[in-house]
């Protein structure tokens, strides 16, 4: 075997294995509809291997499943997690597997199983925390108008921030009130608002809006102070600096932290894992059962912290 040498600095790799990157890349995106950023994932996972590959002088179309192996290890011994590797092989199977039956192919990861993970729970603010955020931004200006509005949104729908980004001003229905949410491969699902939500979204509408539009018509929701839709970056940015001023500390506060603390409370106040699903856009109930965890946990806190025998 050749000596471990660091990935990020192995040869460029082979135009074959290029091309057939390509052409999954490609069928990803035309049979599945996944995001950009899902799709530059298998890229970046798929050409680190091929780069790896040649060191062994072998390529993605003739590996066999020692070097898989041989390269999952490796990363472990250079500092990857089990989780990064979990989701590499994730990357190499779909590849093999929608290759092998347009070229007769043998899938080297069939007989590979996935790293192990400790099943973390999610994070979830307190009521408490969540209140003190909501109200840190400035309803009084255009700007905290929008951003008490993008808090209000995320939390009363469970709305993932690439969600949140991507909607469009169409997408509102305040007759009804819900909204149209669109989520991983363009899936769509009815969210219902809430009633306080519902009251910042049309006071934005109606006062915030207008202003940063500009007097033109664009297709987001919610806009920058030049009338564009934001970036998934730029709503995480707003989320730390209001979390920052409500006094939340950093560690407490990730991309995911407002949805986590929405179907956290939905089960602390009794909702069933179904609605849950639904709400959230999970296609498979056994993500959804996590927060079961999340709820238990708080259970048992509160038990120890209130019962005379806790």
């Amino acid at each position: 075997m050749p000596r471990s040498t660091r990935i990020d600095t192995a040869p460029p790799i082979a135009s074959a294995d290029q091309t057939a990157i390509d052409i999954f890349i490609e069928r990803l995106w035309a049979e599945d509809g996944l995001a950009r950023h899902t799709l530059a994932a298998y890229r970046s996972d798929l050409q680190g291997f091929s780069r790896w590959l040649v060191l062994r002088h072998s390529n993605l179309l003739e590996a066999e499943r020692e070097a898989i192996f041989d390269y999952l290890a490796e990363r472990l011994g250079q500092g990857h997690k089990a989780r990064s590797n979990a989701r590499l092989l994730s990357s190499l199977r779909r590849f093999y597997r929608s290759r092998a039956p347009h070229v007769g192919g043998i899938d080297p990861t069939a007989l590979i199983s996935a790293p192990k993970l400790s099943r973390g729970l999610p994070k979830a603010l307190s009521e408490v925390e969540i209140e003190a955020l909501l109200i840190a931004p400035d309803p009084n200006t255009t700007l905290g108008l929008r951003d008490r509005t993008l808090l209000e949104l995320m939390y009363a729908c469970g709305l993932r921030v690439s969600e949140l980004v991507r909607l469009p001003y169409a997408a509102v229905n305040l007759r009804q009130g819900i909204i149209r949410a669109y989520g991983k491969g363009g899936k769509e699902r009815l969210v219902p608002i809430g009633e306080i939500a519902q009251d910042w979204l049309e006071r934005y509408l109606h006062e915030a809006r207008p202003v940063l539009a500009r007097g033109t018509a664009p297709e987001a929701l919610l806009l920058t102070r030049l009338g564009r839709g934001m970036s998934r970056q730029m709503a995480w940015y707003l989320i730390k600096r209001h979390a920052q001023t409500a006094g939340i500390p950093s560690s407490r506060i990730s991309p995911h932290v407002l949805r986590h603390s929405f179907a956290t409370h939905l089960l602390n106040h009794g909702a069933d894992l179904r609605t849950l699903q639904m709400l959230l856009g999970h296609a498979s109930l056994s993500t959804t059962q996590i927060y079961t965890m999340v709820a238990r946990e708080t259970l048992k806190r509160l038990h120890a912290r209130h019962h005379p025998r806790g």
